[in-house]
């Protein structure tokens, strides 16, 4: 494939070859049929998200989406999940407490009794059952274990995922989508991926690299099991020479995170997962450490107004740091945590572009965060000579581009030279 005047980073407006699904050759007047006229559009790396559940995001397509976005109070919240059929299945998913209320099942039996009904909340660390669907998957609130006996579900997504009906995965849906964005890789960010799950990805037509299948491997902490320092650094020290993604979206879970990580010693490719509370005083620290931040800056934008509620007044000052980070030299790249946020990274830039808290960062610093390799996220990769072909060109110059951050400027995408979308 020959790509003719299209806007190359460092080396202006250029023809670009690639062949064997690499970039060979790049410079004015090459030789050659041209295959693709780039009318002097810029032409990036794909864009990569480097945190997402693919899976969940899959299943979007079969589910019923109830967050506050999209069904207004309880009247709106009942008629949604009362949708469907008498006696099917209802998989709702995206809940806040901000729509309806703290769920339960006796909440959920008083607005859909006549079928099984289960919501994810939009942390996406629980579910609620009501009656029906309790009954349904063997977990009875009349004789079943005391912690299943309200309904809710707590980080039992594998066995949940073993109770109830399988649910179609639209992934050639997420592949086709995320194409015309741009994307051309995920990091798969799942933490416990079950059996087959690379397999079951694989007909994703973007590269993929899924944590505990490739490194790293993914950590999860909550702060009712949270471990010590000392217990988090002999779980790391096991999995050497491999490195973590640890996920931290607490204070404390920060705190344990480092000093795990200061007893065990950073090894390349760590990575801190969302950081969303860092305390100024734990800027430098993770600097030192060397491990790279996978943050979502849009979380403050898209959820503003369950912040200013739900987050205590301390760590709202310190909500997933962008701008302070990258300044005071701590690697950073971004993921969109879809389906629990933003699927569109262009959506996620300019977010961080947008943020008024003092983290904003500029459009290049934006865009840059889905630059980078998908080992090691914040190193940037550019197009040269021997480069994977994973390229996204774009209808406008790179400066006009900064200035929209939009899907809209996409034209065309593609992986290993390969044609995922074109306009």
């Amino acid at each position: 494939m020959l790509i003719r005047d299209a806007e190359v980073a460092g080396r202006g407006r250029v023809d670009v070859r690639v062949e064997g699904g690499r970039v060979v050759e790049i410079g004015r007047g090459l030789a050659g049929p041209v295959d693709v006229d780039g009318r002097g559009g810029a032409l990036l790396p794909g864009l990569h998200d480097h945190h997402v559940h693919l899976a969940a995001l899959a299943a979007e397509a079969a589910s019923v989406r109830v967050g506050p976005a999209d069904v207004l109070g309880r009247a709106g919240f009942a008629a949604a999940l009362r949708g469907g059929d008498p006696g099917e299945w209802v998989r709702a998913v995206g809940y806040h407490e901000s729509v309806a209320g703290e769920l339960d099942r006796w909440a959920l039996d008083a607005v859909a009794p006549d079928r099984p009904v289960r919501v994810q909340h939009r942390s996406g660390a629980m579910w609620f059952l009501n009656s029906a669907a309790l009954h349904a998957t063997g977990l009875d609130p009349d004789e079943g274990e005391d912690g299943h006996r309200d309904g809710r579900i707590w980080r039992e997504d594998e066995r949940l995922r073993h109770l109830v009906p399988p649910v179609r995965l639209d992934l050639e849906g997420v592949g086709r989508r995320a194409a015309r964005l741009g994307v051309t890789g995920f990091t798969n960010a799942d933490p416990h991926p079950g059996p087959g799950l690379a397999q079951t990805l694989s007909v994703l037509p973007q590269r993929l690299l899924v944590m505990g299948v490739d490194p790293p491997t993914k950590i999860m902490l909550d702060d009712p099991t949270l471990p010590t320092p000392t217990e988090l650094a002999a779980t790391v020290a096991q999995l050497r020479p491999r490195p973590v993604a640890v996920h931290c979206v607490t204070r404390v879970q920060l705190l344990v995170t480092l000093l795990a990580l200061d007893e065990a010693g950073p090894v390349a490719g760590d990575r801190i997962e969302h950081a969303a509370v860092v305390p100024a005083e734990t800027v430098d620290w993770i600097r030192r450490l060397g491990v790279t931040v996978v943050t979502q800056p849009h979380f403050p934008v898209e959820r503003a107004h369950a912040y200013a509620t739900d987050v205590d007044p301390d760590d709202r000052p310190h909500l997933y740091r962008c701008r302070s980070l990258a300044e005071a030299g701590v690697p950073v790249a971004a993921g969109t945590d879809a389906p629990y946020g933003a699927h569109d990274p262009w959506a996620v830039m300019r977010a961080a572009v947008q943020r008024a808290d003092g983290e904003a960062v500029p459009p290049g610093t934006a865009l840059r965060m889905f630059l980078g390799r998908p080992e090691q996220p914040s190193v940037i990769r550019t197009l040269e000579p021997g480069a994977a072909a994973d390229l996204c060109l774009l209808h406008t110059p790179l400066r006009e581009a900064l200035d929209a951050l939009s899907a809209d400027v996409v034209r065309a995408a593609y992986v290993g030279g390969r044609v995922l979308h074109r306009q």
